[in-house]
């Protein structure tokens, strides 16, 4: 693509203002085209992004701020919490943090929709993701797409001998690593992912984003449970680290973990666990969906209404106290 010479153009471009503060992370051909052309108001547009708007603010004010509050209590105490407890609050804050991110970018995309822009979608139901590769095409899509254009395919990419593939991965990982913070933690969370990725380079499992796990069934199989539970183990485990304030919190942290009271009644809330797996088990059944409401199969409109103003309502009734976006740090 040629640069534009037209200075509205450019400086629009650099003070977009729905993704500047923390993405999705828009390339120039995608964006720097759409200043060029008039701006028509369509109504599907404007609806779809009115849709996203409210799921964003679900994310973050009921999602990510209730686990926000149980995960500071946890961290900041984990020497004195039972390693059931310790497990549930890596698993909140594994939610926080998707809750968070993704519900900015949902916010981001829908309002850029209100406007006539069309912006890249920048999480993809990650966590029901099977293995690490396809964690990585789901989530923060924007920059994991970054990394591979502009640093993993310039090392090579995939071409070349095994050791070089390895080599080209654990680099964009460090260099991941480093992009969120200048602390070995997050040296240390690149790490994790970078080892856990190579039986995916030996074995050479990749799944598209086009493959639906289990296509159109309505409850997974053993072995697709298996696959999603195991990745997302792996991935919040990774990030007690992106967490912690040093590397001997974070295995301080996961030692206390690994003793008998893993298997003890935990102390957090309840109602809270109940509410997340009820959330992904949403997310399941709308896996090959767009986003969660994206529901063409509700005919009537008055209860497709119904159910946008119960979520509008949720949002105020469960809403936690007011917490600042994770990656406003970044």
């Amino acid at each position: 693509m040629h640069p534009t010479k037209d200075p509205y153009v450019f400086f629009a471009f650099v003070s977009f203002f729905p993704q500047l503060v923390a993405g999705p992370i828009e390339r120039a051909s995608n964006l720097l085209p759409q200043f060029n052309k008039p701006r028509v108001f369509n109504y599907d547009k404007a609806t779809d992004g009115l849709k996203l708007i409210i799921i964003g603010l679900f994310k973050k004010m009921v999602i990510a701020d209730n686990c926000s509050l149980v995960v500071n209590e946890i961290f900041n105490n984990y020497t004195d919490q039972t390693g059931s407890t310790l497990f549930l609050g890596a698993v909140f804050f594994a939610f926080q943090i998707y809750g968070d991110f993704s519900g900015y970018s949902d916010i981001a995309i829908g309002t850029a929709k209100l406007l006539g822009f069309d912006l890249m979608k920048n999480f993809n139901m990650p966590y029901l993701s099977r293995n690490l590769g396809e964690f990585w095409r789901r989530w923060h899509i924007s920059l994991s797409t970054w990394f591979r254009d502009y640093v993993y395919i310039p090392l090579g990419g995939n071409r070349g001998s095994k050791f070089q593939v390895i080599r080209n991965i654990f680099i964009v990982f460090l260099v991941s690593g480093l992009w969120h913070g200048a602390n070995w933690t997050f040296i240390f969370w690149g790490l994790i992912h970078a080892i856990c990725f190579l039986p995916l380079i030996l074995i050479k499992q990749k799944y598209k984003l086009s493959e639906i796990a289990d296509g159109g069934q309505l409850l997974p199989s053993p072995k697709t449970i298996f696959s999603i539970v195991s990745t997302f183990f792996i991935v919040t485990l990774a990030w007690v680290f992106f967490r912690a304030e040093t590397i001997q919190d974070a295995l301080l942290y996961l030692y206390g973990m690994i003793n008998k009271s893993l298997f003890s009644m935990p102390n957090v809330p309840k109602t809270l666990v109940i509410f997340l797996f009820g959330y992904m088990c949403l997310e399941w059944f709308q896996r090959d969906k767009n986003h969660l409401l994206e529901i063409p199969f509700i005919k009537n409109k008055k209860v497709r209404l119904t159910l946008y103003y119960i979520i509008i309502f949720s949002i105020f009734y469960f809403a936690a106290d007011k917490q600042p976006f994770i990656y406003f740090q970044f």
